[in-house]
């Protein structure tokens, strides 16, 4: 009896000898994914320790959970998952420097399309990331011997183990503050929630913001637009009176410049321009320099969202996925309601980013799609067709639309993973150590040799007297996981405040009653509204808008980024820190406090209007605010 209580001691022993080494396993794997693989900006000596030991609570939780489910089996999928989990948001992270969001997954159809672009983020070495799986299967279901017996967990040491994972993380999060208080309120910063809790606790956390997004709108009330009403009201600026009705009833295009940053113009590879055509053709309209983009998660479907309707995109997710069913009182219904022919151009797939959901939403009257152009083998490469055919084709549809009309043209070519055919490449490569950046250059001159041929027919076309042309940057197309790249080429160190300066986009407009100029002007996508409005001469009775007009004198000259950073006339806040946004040079941060307050504020009030779907409410609270003056007035 003494012998067999000994043996089952020693068999206990061993098994959790078992447990010891599954976890120490997993634990290192997602110490050097975190630590090597995601830039998360370590400063000191306590961030690291925290940083290698959040992990811990995760692992138990996760691993608790499955041997308390289906025991031995349990334990070994809850691995797998947690590979493939750590694995797909390495994938996201060199694409685009996040983390994967609930709302994200949703939009999983879209892998679909990326083609070339997965491929060129997946590396030969990330099987080593797998490695440790097989390991994990051998322990569990193959390691036999007199010093292991067949490993057995038991469902009750699941739960303990699960259990364990609570006072882990409590530790964590505890420790985690004495770096960073209230934490868990800046969920807009997933870099800084992996950092200091884990990318496995972050989507635990993650899950439950989702949950209290969806709580939102269904106990949403017509009250809480009002908060948003004031607010906008006490930030509003008059548009430039001298622009207003400069462009009466004239049509737009909207053309959207795949990844294309401000940094290109005016710039050279070995001594070629990168965009020839572009840096000519600023001088004949308004050219805006300090113009920046927006966007979030959501991409080029964000910058349309934030275009037409002069709210911030979401900060997890996009809204184009998320919220499609809202109510809203976009640019195009609006126009539409004053008799213009509202469409969009987009040489892709109609669902693709739910486009053909959201673009009804919004108002529009017709999408052209992939299926409305003649897409072939011979004139597609990379992510479709190609700009010039693309357009081509675009200004022919143009040239048939019941006028005056609101149209958006998105092109496709310069997009990651940036390749060309041979006879397209009209420059050389770049010699940075980043073959993106490299091959960057290469699309972004195609995209400007694609460009002069679109406008130069344009101008010959019957259209160009009774049209502005609006030419904008959707988004970034370099992340800041090529700063080395961006630093060896521009010759210079890529801080926090050159990074930023690195997210304007060119913004351009041409038409008659656009003066040529160049503009400094601080301003961002959410701007775009309000300044067409102005100078369409179009009523706009939708109070709910966070723009200003960008041609006003008297603008609140404030570019708010989603992630809480800010550009004003004077300063750049990022990260917390303030720059003198002339000279990048860092100043005191009591400068900025109060404008990282605004911003915050101001994203939550576009928050609520769309997590609430708070536009439904509009007219509703408009009438009470008519009956509240009435009644005073008597």
């Amino acid at each position: 009896m003494f012998t067999n209580n000994k043996y089952l001691s020693k068999e206990k022993l061993n098994k959790w000898a078992v447990y010891a080494i599954v976890i120490a396993i997993f634990w290192m794997k997602m110490y050097f994914i975190q630590g090597s693989i995601f830039t998360l900006g370590v400063e000191n000596a306590n961030e690291a320790a925290i940083l290698a030991f959040n992990p811990l609570s995760s692992i138990f939780l996760l691993f608790g959970l499955g041997i308390l489910l289906a025991g031995r089996k349990g334990l070994l999928v809850t691995y797998i998952i947690g590979s493939i989990l750590l694995y797909v948001n390495v994938l996201f992270y060199r694409e685009y420097n996040d983390f994967i969001t609930v709302p994200m997954l949703g939009q999983v159809a879209n892998l679909a399309g990326l083609g070339g672009s997965i491929t060129n983020i997946l590396s030969l070495a990330d099987i080593f990331l797998f490695v440790d799986v097989f390991a994990a299967v051998f322990l569990l279901f193959y390691l036999k011997s007199s010093r292991f017996p067949r490993f057995m967990p038991k469902r009750r040491e699941g739960a303990i183990m699960a259990a364990i994972a609570i006072p882990l993380f409590l530790v964590n999060l505890a420790w985690a503050e004495t770096e960073r208080t209230d934490l868990l309120e800046r969920a807009f910063d997933r870099n800084m929630l992996v950092k200091y809790i884990g990318v496995i606790n972050y989507h635990v956390y993650d899950i439950v913001l989702q949950g209290q997004t969806e709580m939102k709108k269904t106990f949403a009330d017509s009250n809480e637009l009002v908060p948003a009403l004031n607010y906008l009201n006490e930030k509003k600026t008059e548009p430039n009176s001298e622009m207003t009705g400069v462009a009466e009833g004239k049509n737009v295009i909207l053309l959207s410049l795949e990844s294309t940053q401000t940094f290109v113009v005016d710039n050279e590879l070995n001594g070629e321009e990168l965009t020839p055509y572009f840096n000519d053709l600023k001088e004949e309209g308004a050219y805006f320099s300090n113009f920046y983009h927006q966007v979030k998660q959501g991409r080029t479907s964000d910058s349309e969202f934030i275009l037409d309707n002069s709210l911030y995109g979401l900060n997890r997710g996009a809204a184009f996925f998320t919220h499609s069913g809202n109510e809203y009182e976009a640019t195009p219904e609006i126009l539409g309601e004053n008799g213009y022919f509202t469409s969009n151009m987009h040489a892709n797939d109609k669902s693709f980013w739910n486009r053909d959901v959201m673009y009804d939403s919004l108002g529009y009257d017709e999408f052209y799609g992939k299926q409305d152009y003649n897409v072939t083998e011979e004139k597609s490469y990379g992510w479709g067709y190609l700009d010039e055919y693309f357009f081509e084709e675009s200004l022919g549809k143009m040239e048939e639309m019941e006028q005056p009309f609101y149209n958006k043209m998105i092109t496709l070519t310069n997009h990651h993973p940036f390749t060309l055919p041979d006879d397209k490449k009209y420059i050389d490569e770049g010699e940075t150590n980043s073959g993106t950046l490299n091959r960057f250059f290469q699309t972004i001159r195609y995209q400007d040799e694609a460009l002069k041929q679109f406008v130069e027919e344009f101008k010959q076309s019957d259209l160009y007297d009774d049209t502005i042309l609006v030419i904008y940057g959707d988004h970034d197309g370099i992340s800041e996981n090529h700063q080395e790249a961006m630093g060896e080429y521009l010759d210079k160190d890529i801080n926090d405040y050159e990074q930023f300066q690195l997210q304007r986009v060119p913004l351009l407009m041409i038409g008659e009653g656009i003066e040529p100029q160049e503009s400094d002007t601080v301003g961002g996508q959410i701007d775009l509204r309000p300044t067409l409005m102005n100078m369409l001469g179009v009523e706009d009775d939708n109070p709910i808008q966070f723009g200003h007009d960008l041609f006003s004198e008297d603008r609140r000259e404030m570019m708010i980024t989603r992630d809480g950073d800010f550009a004003n006339e004077d300063y750049v806040g990022v990260k917390d820190t303030c720059y003198d946004r002339e000279t990048g040079e860092e100043v005191d941060s009591k400068a900025c406090e109060p404008l990282f307050a605004e911003a915050e504020e101001e994203l939550q009030m576009s928050d609520s209007i769309v997590y609430g779907d708070l536009l439904r409410y509009l007219d509703e609270t408009e009438l009470i605010e008519e009956e509240e003056s009435d009644q005073d007035e008597e």
